[in-house]
This record gives structure tokens, C-alpha cells and sequence, in this order.
């Protein structure tokens, strides 16, 4: 059998580039190589296109001193263009395996590259990605279709030149405490908890850092509560329900909890009532659909304390698949071990 030939690209310009080098490792390891000749390509932090020779070489940080460039053709050939030295040639390419999280990832402005270059790709296509990115426009279109979210002010760039009276906008439509995102990144980069005026002007500058669009929401008091969605249109499925449980001493499931901090937990198959458990799923599916999803997902949610609402936080198209990640981990439960999930979604790529 001739085998496939799979492009695995990693790392990216965004925030999350470290955690993206540690996603890879764990899917370019569960990549069937009966079936796929795999190419990494790893994009530093300033834009360069680099071709790693190992999943080693990701994992010690040597594939950064590689000498090799590797770069998609924008054209229909379905090819890589390296330059190696003073020698530039194309190998063919079958399917990409984007696993990059953040912007120029999982926001649509790679997946429009692919799309161009008419070569199948694992994850949401370009409309998917960038309204799941901008939760901003996430939030529109879940409104749109009555999905239950919190309440949210939104701040832009222009808005600094008088920042008073943004925040009297916000003091004016939600209480304290309040969270500042900003309105396109992931792994809560740039995510602050405001407790008064003082606490909201510096997460605004903070959250600037990142966006130029900016979410402030209120405060869901309850538990944080995650679904995977796997697969497209009538064939999307969800998994269980997790639970995240950030660490006593975290105010909450900040870049640093989820990353760094032992104490923070998942918590595949939450304790929940059945019926949440059960409009949490239904609920993933109809989200993933409305944003014209397609492979996977993740879709956060909350269960509010004293009320036990479902309430919608945010989709991630790219969710992390790290050893601590809770996407892998909840189709694990349902029977898709880390190979069969990888390799699932390889497939999947193909019926686009």
C-alpha cells in the first residue's frame, strides 16, 4: 500500500506557541505511519516556516536551529516547497494536520492557505475557525440562536482614547467581579478577574496586549464544565461532560492554573444532574453546527451554583492535546483511544 503523505504543522505566531509544542508530540506519536509518510513543519514565533526532522527535535527544541524551509504552495499542485541550502524542490502533500492553537492557527487565516492550495486538512474550515476565535462574534451567533451566555460589554481599541467612559459603560450594565478578555485568544492568555475600577483599567490594558477587541463579562459563579464534538453536520457526536477544578489557591482557570499548577484537575465524567449533562451535549452539537464546525471541537460551558443553568462560555476548534488536555482525554472514555482519535480526524479530513 502507497502510503499517504501527511504535513503536521506546529508552534504558529500566536501566544499559544509554546502549548502547540507540546500538542504535537502527542499527535505526530499517535499518527498511524502504516498509513502516512509525515512531514513536520514548525512555524516559529517570528514567522519562519522550518522543517523538523523528529518529534525529538520538537521536544528538546532543536527543530529552532533547523536550516531547512518548508513552506505550502499557495497553487493547486498540492506541494511543500523546501529549500535546503542552496537546493529548492516540492514533495507532494495528501492532508495537513494543522495543530496549532491561537491566531494565524485556529482563526481561519491558515485554513484559507489550505483551501487555496486545494489540499484536505484536519479541524473547522475558515468561517468556523474565525468566528470561534473572535468570541465576540461567537457570542452574536449564539445569541442568535437562543443559546443561554453570559452578560458581556464589549471594549474596543478606540475606546483607550477615552477609557473612562468605557468603563462607565461597564460599571453601568454588569457587577464586580468582572473578567477581561481579550476577544481572540486561547489558553485564557490575557484573561483577568476584575474586582473593582482600578483592577478593570489594568486588565483592559493587559487584555490590549493580545486583542484589539476586548469581552468583558460578568461573573458565572458554578462549576466549568467542557464537551467534545466530533464530526460534521448530521454525522457530529459529542462526547461526556468534564469538569475543570483549578487549583484552591487560583482565582481561576487562568494560563497558569491550566499549565502550570499540579493542583488543577479534570474531571472526566463530572458529577452532574442528567439533564444538564444531557442539554450540555445537545447544546455543543447545535453551537458546533451553527458556526459551520466541522472535525472537532471543544465547547466550554457552565453550570451555574444556585440555579443549575447551563450557561454557553466558548468553542475552541483546536483544542490542546497535551497530556493534561480534556478534549483527548473525554473521547478516551468513549473509546477513542489518543491513535483512533488522531487518525479518526486524519480520515475525516478526507471526506470534506
Amino acid at each position: 500500500m502507497t502510503k499517504k503523505k501527511l504535513v503536521v504543522i506546529f508552534g504558529g505566531r500566536s501566544s499559544e506557541h509554546e502549548v502547540s509544542c507540546i500538542s504535537v508530540q502527542t499527535v505526530a506519536k499517535a499518527v498511524d505511519t502504516d498509513k502516512y509518510d509525515m512531514t513536520l513543519i514548525g512555524i516559529t514565533k517570528d514567522g519562519k516556516w522550518l522543517k523538523a526532522d523528529s518529534i525529538e527535535s520538537i521536544a528538546d527544541g532543536s527543530w529552532y536551529d533547523s536550516q531547512v524551509r518548508a513552506v505550502i504552495s499557495p497553487d493547486s499542485a498540492k506541494e511543500i516547497i523546501i529549500k535546503d541550502g542552496d537546493r529548492i524542490y516540492a514533495e507532494p502533500v495528501d492532508v495537513i494536520f494543522p495543530v496549532l492553537h491561537g491566531l494565524y492557527g485556529e482563526d481561519g487565516t491558515i485554513q484559507g492557505l489550505f483551501e487555496m492550495a486545494d489540499i484536505p486538512y484536519v479541524g473547522c474550515g475558515v468561517f468556523a475557525s474565525a468566528a470561534a476565535m473572535d468570541k465576540f462574534h461567537t457570542k452574536i451567533i449564539a445569541d442568535h440562536i437562543n443559546v443561554t451566555q453570559a452578560k458581556f460589554v464589549p471594549v474596543v481599541e478606540d475606546d483607550f482614547d477615552d477609557l473612562d467612559v468605557a468603563m462607565d459603560r461597564v460599571e453601568s450594565e454588569l457587577n464586580y467581579p468582572v473578567f477581561v478578555k481579550p476577544s481572540s485568544a486561547g489558553s485564557s492568555k490575557g484573561v483577568t478577574k476584575a474586582h473593582d475600577r482600578a483592577e478593570l483599567e489594568a486588565g483592559l490594558h493587559e487584555a490590549l496586549n493580545h486583542d484589539s477587541k476586548i469581552l468583558v463579562e460578568e461573573t458565572i459563579v458554578g462549576r466549568e464544565l467542557e464537551c467534545g464534538v466530533l464530526g460534521y453536520g448530521n454525522h457530529t457526536k459529542a462526547s461526556g461532560v468534564g469538569e475543570i477544578l483549578a487549583a484552591a489557591n487560583a482565582d481561576f482557570y487562568d494560563f497558569d492554573a491550566k499549565y502550570n499548577n499540579a493542583d488543577s484537575k479534570t474531571i472526566i465524567g463530572a458529577d452532574i444532574p442528567e439533564e444538564a449533562e444531557d442539554e450540555i451535549r445537545a447544546e455543543a452539537i447545535r453551537i458546533f453546527n451553527a458556526i459551520d464546525g466541522f472535525g472537532l471541537a471543544r465547547v466550554d460551558f457552565f453550570l451555574e451554583k444556585d440555579t443549575n443553568r447551563v450557561i454557553f462560555n466558548e468553542v475552541n476548534t483546536l483544542p490542546g492535546f497535551t497530556s493534561i488536555s480534556m478534549y483527548p482525554m473525554l473521547w478516551d472514555a468513549e473509546g477513542y483511544d489518543i491513535k483512533t482519535l488522531v487518525n479518526t480526524l486524519i480520515e475525516m479530513a478526507f471526506e470534506r
